[in-house]
């Protein structure tokens, strides 16, 4: 119970401007939380899905929207220690948490998968939604942070030839009703970690089988990895770099874009060019 308070104080008092401020601020900014939504708070056995169950607690506690919230697990397959590991994270930090049973790694190991990190995070998520489905929640809460937000951003130029973001929160498109929101979406890994650290915490960052050495150490092999180590890098000529990502996504100038997309629908400068050409004097 000590320890319980202990970080929920760190929360609210000796991280109030880089995670409470941060994570009211996600909410407003985006109406992420509204008056009696049902919501079903992911926790992935990571620091980040943690504190976000913690900060959604809080909010309960102190908050003015009134909103009921579940916090689940979904077990895809643990081994015992990291199951276990996760379980004692819960019970120390008082998140009274739910477990659900699914096979994804069975299902991810007996196939021939050129990405299983895809397939998996795939099925994950149709596993989630069903869940949330099945406990009547109109929304789910993910434990994304800023620094996911603006690798996404890179990410897709880069790997992908497009440019879009990992968004504050979207509609499902085959679970009608039910809402993905990203709380923590304006909160930086950074002061996660110094939260974590601080108060002597230790989580899980994977669990996969196919690293099944790395429970508690990060793996380092994915484009992420890079993308992340470039951000670090463009970070020593220019400290604002992380900022200036992230507020490009909020100021995109469309009459500077060759070609979009609006609702799958392709548009092109051209299709109004001879339109604004300003009238000859």
């Amino acid at each position: 119970m000590i320890k319980q308070k202990e970080v929920e104080r760190s929360i609210i008092k000796t991280y109030r401007k880089e995670i409470w401020h941060n994570f009211i601020k996600s909410l407003k900014d985006y109406q992420l939380i509204n008056e009696g939504d049902r919501i079903m708070v992911c926790i992935s056995g990571g620091k980040d899905s943690f504190l976000l169950a913690k900060c959604i607690q809080e909010l309960q506690r102190h908050g003015k929207i009134h909103f009921e919230a579940h916090y689940v697990c979904m077990d895809p397959g643990y081994n015992q220690y990291n199951r276990d590991y996760i379980e004692d994270n819960a019970d120390d930090l008082g998140i009274p948490l739910e477990i659900f049973e699914t096979n994804i790694f069975n299902a991810v190991s007996s196939g021939d998968f050129k990405n299983p990190c895809y397939f998996c995070a795939r099925m994950r998520r149709g596993y989630l939604y069903k869940q949330a489905q099945s406990l009547a929640c109109n929304k789910i809460a993910l434990g994304h942070h800023f620094d996911d937000v603006i690798e996404t951003t890179l990410l897709s130029m880069f790997y992908g030839s497009e440019i879009k973001t990992m968004m504050p929160k979207l509609h499902s498109e085959n679970y009608k009703g039910i809402e993905l929101i990203r709380p923590l979406y304006q909160v930086k890994e950074e002061a996660i970690i110094r939260w974590r650290d601080a108060n002597n915490l230790t989580f899980i960052n994977c669990a996969c089988r196919f690293t099944e050495g790395c429970s508690l150490i990060n793996d380092g092999t994915s484009k992420r990895k890079v993308i992340k180590e470039f951000i670090k890098t463009m970070r020593k000529d220019n400290p604002h770099i992380d900022h200036n990502i992230f507020v490009s996504m909020h100021n995109v100038n469309l009459d500077c874009v060759i070609k979009y997309k609006l609702h799958n629908k392709e548009m092109s400068f051209l299709d109004d060019y001879e339109k604004d050409m300003p009238p000859i004097k």
